[in-house]
């Protein structure tokens, strides 16, 4: 039997039934389409958390202090709270030869702020001048805090864009006005540019404050509550990890590794963390709207065989006339495949307009990539073939004898 036979005797059982193709396709397309959706959903989270985390710095560590734990804990309590590092810590860090482009030390916490009858509750970090190099900040107006604001106790103040919206409008000036911090007044000396939100909180709705000015007087003591460090590459990440490992526990004279009161998070190992979190939550939702496919095979299995019964006198007169096992197979099976190939296509279409939907309507990041679209031909071909063998395989082994006799 010729392709071309084969391709026009399908064309013809298919339209013979609109209605009845047309929902079995409908299957199909919607398991298609929900699987596309659901895999650009997770694509799309997946990539807007990668990207958060890269932009609060490129090749960054991260430095947290930690209650130290005894013998027999095996959490360590305080983790990120605790008060056991100092810009002294960080100064000792910056002083390694190896690897390291910059540290910041910071100071940060929740304070309200008010200004000109206006007021917010908005994260203050006090820091240093290095820290819109290591943590990717740049500055819209005005300047950012210098080491002369620093070493003299300014009382100075940079704020983010939100924090800015928030005390003096969309429209208003900040720089030069004055802001009340913990009772203590600050000048505005610059606004950075917007960056948005990430996991680690949102990098607009924030004010800089010098260091030493932080610590003495709004928080009140000499501790940091991080350390943020940049390296020279990402592939010297891993080894200044261990060499800052190293410096922390000689200069906290701790033997022991496994009872540090700080911790060293490596960028890199975030975003696996996060990419593996993502990709999990990507698959579940996969899996959970590929039921609706089986669902829609199923359709199509139940089609084939009310055809087969229904054309059971037709297969019996093309064997009587020479046809052989093989061409009824191949005939049926093709009848499926092409269901399949069809709901894949418009499967396609639906998955990619229920992405766009999402993200236009929802504010959700989708990406539908090349890979999802091809696997998608490729599942429904595989179903058509998997859900139309036996159907094929029953019309292929009817006795022609009791198929013209069928009624």
């Amino acid at each position: 039997m010729k392709t071309i036979d084969i391709i026009q005797e399908t064309y013809f059982a298919l339209t013979v039934n609109k209605v009845r193709s047309g929902l079995t396709i409908l299957g199909i397309v919607i398991g298609i389409g929900s699987v596309i959706a659901m895999v650009s959903i997770g694509q799309g989270a997946q990539g807007t958390i990668e990207a958060s985390i890269q932009s609060i710095g490129s090749n960054l560590l991260i430095v947290t202090p930690g209650a130290q734990r005894g013998a027999g804990v095996q959490v360590s309590a305080g983790r990120g709270s605790a008060q056991t590092l100092t810009k002294e810590d960080a100064d000792a860090i910056s002083n390694q030869p190896i690897g390291i482009t910059a540290t910041a030390p910071e100071v940060s916490r929740r304070y309200q702020v008010t200004a000109r009858g206006t007021n917010t509750n908005t994260q203050v970090i006090g820091t240093i001048a290095s820290y819109p190099t290591v943590r990717n900040i740049a500055v819209e107006e005005g300047s950012f805090i210098t080491d002369q604001n620093v070493r003299s106790l300014s009382k100075v103040a940079v704020l983010g864009p939100t924090a800015r919206d928030d005390l003096f409008g969309q429209d208003g000036s900040a720089i030069g006005q004055s802001i009340r911090i913990n009772k203590v007044d600050f000048k505005v000396v610059g606004v950075t540019k917007a960056k948005g939100g990430t996991g680690f909180g949102s990098q607009d709705d924030v004010i800089f404050v010098p260091l030493s000015t932080a610590q003495r007087f709004l928080a009140g003591d000499t501790y940091v509550t991080t350390i943020s460090i940049q390296a020279q590459s990402a592939d010297q990440m891993t080894q200044v990890q261990q060499q800052v490992t190293d410096l922390l526990l000689d200069r906290h004279h701790i033997d022991n590794p496994q009872l540090a009161d700080f911790q060293v998070l490596n960028q890199a190992d975030i975003v696996a963390t996060a990419s593996s979190v993502t990709g999990t939550f990507t698959i579940l939702l996969g899996a959970i709207a590929g039921i609706s496919l089986v669902v829609g095979g199923i359709g199509i299995m139940n089609m084939m065989l009310t055809t087969v019964t229904e054309r059971t006198r037709e297969i019996g007169l093309r064997k009587a006339i020479g046809a052989k096992r093989r061409d009824i197979s191949l005939q049926f099976l093709a009848e499926a495949v092409m269901l399949t190939l069809l709901g894949g296509v418009f499967g396609v279409l639906l998955g990619w307009l229920l992405a766009l939907g999402v993200s236009s309507f929802a504010g959700l990041a989708t990406t539908v990539s090349t890979t999802a679209m091809l696997l998608a031909f490729a599942v429904s071909a595989a179903i058509g073939i998997i859900f139309g063998y036996y159907p094929a395989r029953r019309a292929a082994g009817l006795n022609p004898i009791e198929a013209l006799r069928y009624e």
